[in-house]
Formats: structure tokens, sequence, C-alpha cells
């Protein structure tokens, strides 16, 4: 800390991504997330969704315009068509079947306007929302401690970010305003039907219970499916995630066959989910389509009856009006079905990006906690106990005192607590009992970031950032002007080895820095 720090150096790295490739059995691969169930369709979730739109008013508000234009949009077509064929058709008026088509044309232009404006702010606004949640749940990460990263699989988190957020991107665009195009058109064919013949209308409400038991006897089956799914494909990303990652030990110990045994359960646990899933939707959709179908033959037999009575109970035209209006109030039931299921994959995406959202840090720094200012670097540790597992301790009642300049290196056998050291004076955790002071004051009561501004960590298994020699340098500083990182670097004597890039100091150190050496690696960390 400041430039009289004791040096502190360990022998055994405390973070290596190699450890994870060695998997103690398929058990842990294919273990389910233990998350809380909730309902198919929670509007809790959808208003919390919806919340991200306010930014965006503005477009949410024409959107919502756009939806319910598209509402009745459709409906009125049909109405001018039928109005058409009762009409001027039946009256033999050439001149009225002329303006009929003029105005029928006209609407359906008007029509494919607002169509268009429909789908192009859907989009906007669905695009603008994920990009928020995307933010938001990145820098949730920032904030969330080490000992969450320990017991989270990386490929989990991916899988937040990019399934998780494009399932929620499909919800807001697609599915929630379609939807609401086809209940709105159902609702205004509803109430054309009613007018034209409420008999044949209440017939069409018999249908109700029907559907309502179809859709909640899948729904139940879905939501199930669904979730299982999700679950194994964050299991199969974490696996991917975690052998790339330790592809040297894959690799130097021989274990392809094994590794490769292991994905392909994965992968089959996953599709097995998977064809429930269409298995599923494949029974659902034509189920519905049956039902409706059936009514309408119902309808066609009765209606018929109704206009071929000595007395007809209804006109021919009103007839044909009804049918086209029933047709468009019985075709967005399988629009709507196929939506149900695209909506039961956005709850279940949505549901676990709150979650995560949601995860409160199991500690986090007072608010009273300052800002020290330069700190000189002596740390004293007062009877310190600590473990990772609070019934399993590290760390049993340490005391020592590291003064301002002094080098110290710790040195014990794997597990006996050197790396907990360095994660409890990095203030990474905090200690079961015990106190843990910097120049006096008690490491609790001091700022995180203020801490680590004055800290330098360099591990065993070095990491660098996608990016430049330069860049990676300048990480803890990134205003740091190229002077100072030379000074840096020449500083540790070392301007020579780094100079002699094939780029300088503008060479790209490649993933995790992997186009440098290890000595290499280990001077830009130390710069």
């Amino acid at each position: 800390m400041g430039t009289t720090h004791p040096s502190i150096f360990i022998d055994d790295p405390s973070m290596s991504h190699s450890v994870t490739v060695a998997r103690r059995s398929l058990t842990r691969h294919i273990e389910r997330e233990e998350e809380e169930r909730q309902r198919p369709l929670d509007f809790g979730l959808i208003n919390r969704i919806m919340s991200f739109t306010r930014p965006y008013a503005a477009k949410r508000n024409w959107l919502v315009l756009t939806v319910i234009l598209r509402s009745i949009q459709l409906p009125a077509l049909t109405w001018v068509l039928a109005a058409v064929i009762n009409g001027p058709i039946q009256r033999r008026d050439v001149n009225g079947v002329v303006w009929g088509a003029v105005g029928f044309a006209a609407l359906a232009v008007f029509t494919q306007i607002v169509m268009h404006y429909r789908q192009r702010l859907a989009l906007e606004l669905g695009e603008s929302v994920v990009c928020d949640l995307r933010n938001a749940l990145f820098a949730h990460l920032q904030t969330l401690p080490m000992k969450w990263f320990h017991r989270t699989k990386v490929g989990r988190v991916i899988s937040r970010m990019t399934s998780d957020i494009e399932d929620v991107r499909v919800g807001v665009q697609e599915v929630l305003f379609v939807s609401l195009v086809q209940l709105g058109q159902m609702v205004v064919a509803a109430a054309a039907m009613l007018w034209y013949d409420w008999h044949l209308f209440m017939i069409v409400l018999a249908l109700a219970p029907v559907i309502w038991f179809i859709n909640n006897h899948f729904h139940k089956r879905l939501s199930v499916t669904l979730r299982n799914m999700r679950e194994s494909f964050s299991r199969v990303t974490a696996t991917l995630a975690e052998s790339v990652l330790g592809i040297r030990v894959t690799q130097g110990f021989v274990r392809h066959e094994e590794n490769a045994r292991i994905f392909a359960e994965l992968a089959t646990d996953h599709s097995r989910y998977n064809s429930q899933v269409m298995r599923t939707q494949g029974l659902f959709i034509p189920l519905l389509e049956l039902n409706s179908q059936a009514f309408i033959a119902i309808l066609l037999l009765l209606g018929g009856m109704r206009v071929l009575r000595p007395e007809p109970l209804m006109s021919l035209g009103d007839m044909v009006g009804f049918f086209f209006m029933a047709g468009l109030f019985f075709s967005p039931i399988s629009i709507l079905g196929n939506q149900y299921n695209q909506a039961m994959t956005a709850m279940a995406g949505a549901e676990r990006l709150f979650a995560l959202l949601d995860s409160k840090p199991e500690w986090s720094d007072p608010p009273h906690a300052i800002d020290p200012g330069p700190l000189s670097g002596h740390i004293e540790f007062q009877n310190v106990t600590f473990g990772y597992d609070r019934e399993r301790p590290v760390l049993h009642d340490i005391s020592f005192t590291a003064e301002p300049g002094q080098t110290i290196a710790l040195v014990g056998h794997t597990g006996s607590g050197k790396s907990s050291i360095i994660n409890l004076v990095s203030k990474f955790y905090l200690p079961d009992s015990g106190w843990i002071l910097v120049d006096g004051r008690d490491l609790g009561e001091v700022r995180q970031d203020a801490l680590h501004r004055q800290m330098g960590i360099v591990l065993q298994a070095n990491f660098l950032f996608h990016g430049t020699v330069s860049e990676n340098i300048r990480v803890g500083k990134p205003d740091a002007a190229f002077e100072d990182v030379v000074r840096a670097v020449r500083q540790l004597d070392c301007l020579d080895l780094l100079a002699s890039l094939p780029h300088g100091f503008d060479s790209h150190v490649g993933e995790r820095g992997l186009t440098l050496s290890v000595g290499q690696r280990q001077i830009v960390c130390f710069a």
C-alpha cells in the first residue's frame, strides 16, 4: 500500500481455472438449480419487465396506440367486405361495389402502414429494454462478493447474459404486443358477432370452458418442461466454458474421451427436455385448432338452419358477416397458443434474471465506512478466525503484524490458509471473529474501493484482459499516461522485455494473455 507496503508472496495460486476441470462426478454437472417455483404467468414479473420501458414512455405509448389500431383494423376490413357483399353486391349496385372496393383497398394500405410501425416500435423498444437489462445485470455482478463467484459456475452466469436475456427480448418484442393485438382482435370480433346475432354468439361463448381446460392442463406441463430445458442448457453451457478454460489440463491428462462422455450425457439430457417441450407443444396447438374447427362446424349447421327457416331468423348477409367475424375470433387462438409457449420461456428467463438481480451481497460496506486516504501499509491481525464455511474454519485465532516496507512470505501446505489471509487483507471476505487493522483502523470500517485503489495483488495464476500490454498495465488506473506505464515497467527493470515485443506496449495479449509467456504475463501484472 502506498510506496512502502508490505509484500506478501504465496506459494500456491488462490484462483486456478485448471482446478475446475478436474470434475468430481457427473452428478455435479446435472444437479438442478434450487430456485423458487413460480406461477407460469407471473404478472409481477411482467410488470417488472415493463418497468424497464419507463425511460422510453413516448415510444411505448405510440406502440400501444398501434396495437389498438391493429386490433380494430382486421375486423374492420372483414366488416367492410361483409357489408359490400350484404349491400351493393346483393342489390347489384355496381357503383357501390366499386366504392366499397376502393374503401377496402385504402383501409388495407393503412393497415399495412400501422403494422410496419407496430413491428418497428416493438423491435426498438425490446432492444432498448434488453440493453438496459444487460447493463443492470453486469453492474450488479460487479458488486457481488468473491464468495458468490466461487460457488457459481461461469456457464450459468453466461447463460443469464445470453439465452435468458434473449428470451426476455422475444417476450417484449413479440409475445406481449402480438398477444395484445390478437386479444384485441378477438374482443372486437366478439362484439361484431354479438351485433350480428346474439343467439349464435352464445354458442361461441360455450367454447370458453373447453379452451380454459386445455390451456390450464398444457400450461402446467409446459411450465415444468421449459424450466427443466433452461436448467439443462445452463449445465451444458457451464461444462463447455469449463472445458475451454481447462483445455491445458484436458490435453495434459488425456481427458478427451472422459470429457466428451460427460458432455454427451449433458447434451442428451438437454435434448430430452427439448423433446418433451416439442411433444407437448405438438399436441397443444392441434387440440386448440381442432376445437375451433369443431365449433365452426356447429355454427355453420345452426346458422344455416336460422337462414333456411321459412321465416328466416337472420339474413344471408348477416350470416356471412358473422362467419367472417367467427374466423377472426378463432384464428388468434392457435397464435396465442404459440405465443403462450414463448411467454413460458420468457417467464423462465425473466425469473432467473431477476433472481440474480435481487441477490443481495452477503455483506457490504457499512454506511459509515470511510475513505482512509493514503495508507502506509501497517497491517495487524488480532485473533482472526475465518472459514469459507463457518462450520469448518481455515484460520484459527491468527495474530501477526506486518510493518510498512516489510517483506513477508507465507509458507505452508495446501489448504493451510495462505490464500485466505490474502483474501482477508484484500477485504474480499470478512473474518468470522477477530479484527484486521490497517494503519490502526478496523478494516471493516474502510471502504472497499478506497482500499483496493491502494493495493496490488499478483497471483501465480496471472489473468490478463483482452487488449494491449499498455491497457492491461493501466487496468487499475485507466487514465494513466503512457509515460507512467513506461516508468512503472522501468522501475521493475523489465523495460527491455516488454519493449522487445512485436508491437511493444501496443502488442495484443490475446484472451487471458495467452499470446504472452508466463514470465511476460507476470511482468505486466507486477507493472
